[in-house]
């Protein structure tokens, strides 16, 4: 027990110091400056803040895969690190919508093809390339208010780190312990009111993370292909609901604005910390539920899955009844 132990709690805690040292040191030596993250279209605060926070996250999850020698799949550490460089390029310089696209999907399916298999077939490689891209771009969607993504990112991880310990496999669950700790360390510095942000160099991997993760667990048959999606819920589906009332008002989707409902409570006097604090409890309650699940039969499964389909159906008339003057 205690070898196991240090396999699962050193590199988390290697992984909180990283991440928390790096943050704190960008910020004394005012190096967020390279990064500002300037109010616009999408925004919820008031004044340019840093938006390095990912460095301090990324290097948190490299020193603990380091430190681990945990063994990640060339392909799937050359996506991730392709996905991690355009974003920060984009943080430095921006990129057309167009590039990112491109790299994100390329990313994605060099992973599902690493995972699945190549000769697996098209109808689980598609699918499973375009939700592993769907899901970077919708963490980074989610990412607007202050200690959100990375609440996001400690629960989801560590839910999944939980998962895959239940499952006897320490090297799994340490990895996704250390990605949760990793954002812990981040979110010092970021719950409301944030000193910092994550940007594009943050979300958008850790969103990578959330279905790769997701996606590697259900292969390795620790968890219902659902495990992840319920997980990540929170995210999942205000983002994918957001995203179809607009394509239906026949707007740019890919502009940017504020009408995911978490920005919505935000605007209507809820404040970053009441909406961060609901959203944690919710993500708890779907991380509990997806891992109560996983160990049911399949019939169970699924009336449990109703039961989250029909939560969240009732939250979402909810919102839209009392947002309704918040567009």
């Amino acid at each position: 027990m205690p070898n196991h132990a240090t396999a699962l709690l050193v590199p988390a805690a290697v992984a909180f110091a990283v991440s928390a040292t790096v943050v704190w040191t960008l910020l004394k030596m005012r190096a967020g400056r390279l990064a500002l993250d300037h109010p616009g279209a999408r925004s919820l605060h008031a004044t340019p803040l840093p938006r390095v926070g990912g460095i301090g996250i990324l290097a948190g999850i490299v020193a603990a895969a380091l430190y681990s020698a945990y063994d990640v799949p060339a392909p799937i550490a050359f996506a991730f690190f392709a996905v991690v460089a355009v974003s920060f390029i984009d943080d430095l310089r921006g990129l057309s919508a167009g590039m990112r696209l491109s790299v994100h999907l390329a990313a994605a399916a060099l992973a599902t093809t690493s995972l699945l298999g190549a000769s697996a077939p098209w109808l689980s490689l598609v699918p499973a390339a375009l939700a592993i891209a769907w899901m970077a771009n919708l963490y980074n969607f989610m990412d607007g208010s202050d200690g959100l993504a990375s609440g996001m990112a400690v629960l989801g991880f560590a839910a999944c780190a939980l998962a895959a310990l239940l499952q006897g496999d320490a090297a799994f669950a340490a990895m996704n312990l250390a990605v949760a700790a990793a954002a812990a360390g981040f979110l010092c510095f970021n719950f409301p009111p944030a000193r910092v942000f994550m940007g594009d160099a943050g979300s958008l991997p850790l969103g990578f993370l959330a279905a790769v993760s997701g996606l590697d667990g259900w292969v390795r048959g620790y968890w219902p292909v659902w495990f992840g999606v319920l997980v990540f819920s929170p995210f999942i589906v205000d983002a994918t609901v957001t995203l179809a009332k607009r394509l239906a008002r026949g707007e740019r989707v890919w502009r940017a604005h504020r009408e995911h409902y978490y920005q919505r409570l935000v605007r209507c006097g809820w404040g970053h910390r009441k909406t961060a604090l609901a959203g944690y409890a919710l993500m708890t309650a779907c991380g509990a539920l997806a891992l109560l699940g996983a160990r049911l039969p399949g019939a169970a499964q699924a009336l449990l899955l109703a039961f989250a389909g029909a939560a969240y159906l009732g939250m979402v008339i909810v919102l839209e009844r009392k947002l309704h003057a918040i567009p």
